[in-house]
């Protein structure tokens, strides 16, 4: 699939759906988002970009610890619902942008921040590479996304899930692709986190989901997982019906040389 066909299934999806995202529990996590500041240790005189801001949660949680947060996302629907949602926040600048294209000069931030969006990235090498370029010597780049198991048969049954959901999925990286992809660009790994994630399966499916025969054959799907599948992905059922499964999501601190 082209690159712009890519990229246009996702402004579509995400134009459609930005109040889902403004309100999602998971995306609204206080206990992760506290844990990213923490992570991060973001400083007052700090100019930060939140790269694919969705719901402008990341942005929102820094905007009392640093100078100013951009927050950048490819889906100018999202962002101008976004916008509404955080007027008053005074330090936060809105800005229509791609993550494998970024309309910044090099070395412009002391940190650059993406959560939970990489996987809908057809290119993740070039957002990684962009993200390093804007970046200063010695900035912060905080990466946290759901991340595929290191085992092939897993990794694909995850991806089709998320892809039966999600027409604008593309792929959840491995840590080990990820971790290649930091090294190529000149970041080095300072902190990681591995948690698990539980996805309630009614509004997690419907968040994207366009129809009633969509959300049966995502269902459908999660239902046929042999017994390694269901095992890892700790899929919960209730009278036949799926009621939650798991994933795993990783967050990772990494320093520009």
């Amino acid at each position: 699939m082209e690159k712009e066909e890519i990229k246009k299934k996702v402004q579509n999806t995400f134009g459609k759906n930005a109040e889902k995202y403004v309100t999602s529990k998971i995306h609204g996590d206080t206990t992760e988002l506290d844990q990213l500041v923490q992570t991060l240790n973001p400083q007052k005189d700090w100019v930060v970009l939140d790269i694919a801001t969705g719901g402008g949660h990341v942005a929102k949680s820094l905007t009392p610890y640093v100078s100013q947060v951009f927050a950048a996302d490819l889906t100018k629907e999202m962002l101008e619902n976004t916008a509404r949602h955080l007027k008053n926040y005074k330090n936060i600048t809105f800005i229509v942008a791609d993550a494998e294209d970024l309309p910044f000069l090099d070395e412009s931030f002391d940190a650059v921040t993406c959560r939970i969006a990489p996987h809908h990235f057809p290119h993740p090498q070039k957002f990684i590479a962009e993200a390093g370029r804007v970046l200063k010597p010695g900035g912060r780049f905080l990466l946290v996304d759901n991340v595929s198991p290191e085992e092939k048969e897993l990794a694909d049954y995850m991806n089709t899930v998320e892809k039966l959901r999600d027409d604008s999925h593309c792929r959840c990286l491995s840590v080990s692709e990820w971790r290649r992809l930091f090294t190529e660009s000149g970041m080095n790994e300072a902190v990681t986190k591995n948690r698990k994630k539980t996805f309630e399966f009614p509004s997690w499916v419907r968040r994207t989901a366009e129809s009633d025969k969509q959300i049966r054959a995502v269902e459908e799907f999660i239902l046929k997982a042999d017994q390694a599948a269901a095992e890892y992905f700790q899929i919960e059922l209730q009278e036949g019906k799926v009621q939650s499964f798991r994933v795993d999501e990783w967050m990772a601190l990494c320093v520009k040389q």
